[in-house]
């Protein structure tokens, strides 16, 4: 049982659907995309078809059909079709569950209020090229959303590496305060050794100069003048 068809870039006979019949009745997943399409009227009848691509073929109306043959669709891309008129859209009110319109490279999305216009036209909508009423992005209409997830994941990711590398960079800071108080201590007690060395030699210098003078006066006092020796021998 077919769940999934994919037929691309192959040729339609006059501009319909070929070959498609009742056996493919559990389609779920069915594109048709740049197949030179005209008409979906050949369209068999597929009941539990959930996701229909049309885009980049000539379709500008008959969409009364899809109603008929596909009425639980739920995202239809016609994107790239020769579609002009709001109005063209109308039989597309129908189908209670489509959710998810792509109109993309149409002639319809030139005009004025475009996307007001087809939002009151089709309530059921939820998203219109790829975005909701408010803007906001459908999650899985742009293939670079996941991009931009992984982006985001990345980029979390570095901010979490950059915290850890501020961490890091606050305990060396924190090792290179301790070692220079560390090192602080050593030069205190360096400069203090130094000090205590300087004044020792001070006092050593002090001291020596005293012992000469003492040693001077000394000699000075042993020898006795020339003039007193004559003096007491002329006594």
């Amino acid at each position: 049982q077919v769940k999934e068809l994919v037929l691309d870039n192959c040729r339609s006979e006059d501009g319909k659907v070929v070959g498609l019949s009742s056996d493919f009745e559990n389609l779920e997943f069915l594109s048709m995309i740049n197949i030179n399409l005209l008409s979906v009227s050949n369209l068999p009848k597929l009941n539990k078809l959930r996701k229909l691509e049309l885009s980049d073929n000539r379709i500008s109306g008959g969409l009364e059909v899809l109603a008929e043959k596909t009425p639980n669709l739920t995202h239809l891309n016609l994107s790239g079709n020769k579609i002009k008129d709001i109005n063209t859209l109308e039989p597309l009110k129908k189908l209670p569950n489509l959710h998810s319109l792509d109109l993309f490279n149409c002639e319809v999305t030139m005009l004025i209020n475009y996307r007001e216009s087809v939002f009151a036209l089709l309530p059921q909508l939820t998203y219109l090229d790829g975005f909701d009423a408010d803007e906001q992005e459908a999650p899985d209409s742009d293939p670079e959303a996941d991009g931009d997830a992984l982006e985001d994941e990345y980029e979390n990711g570095e901010d979490d590496l950059d915290e850890e590398v501020i961490d890091d960079e606050e305990d060396e800071d924190d090792d290179l305060e301790g070692e220079e108080e560390e090192d602080g201590v050593d030069d205190e007690e360096e400069d203090e050794e130094e000090d205590g060395e300087e004044d020792e030699e001070d006092e050593a210098d002090e001291d020596h100069p005293c012992g000469e003078k003492r040693k001077r006066s000394l000699e000075d006092e042993g020898e006795e003048d020339p003039e007193d020796e004559e003096d007491d021998e002329d006594d």
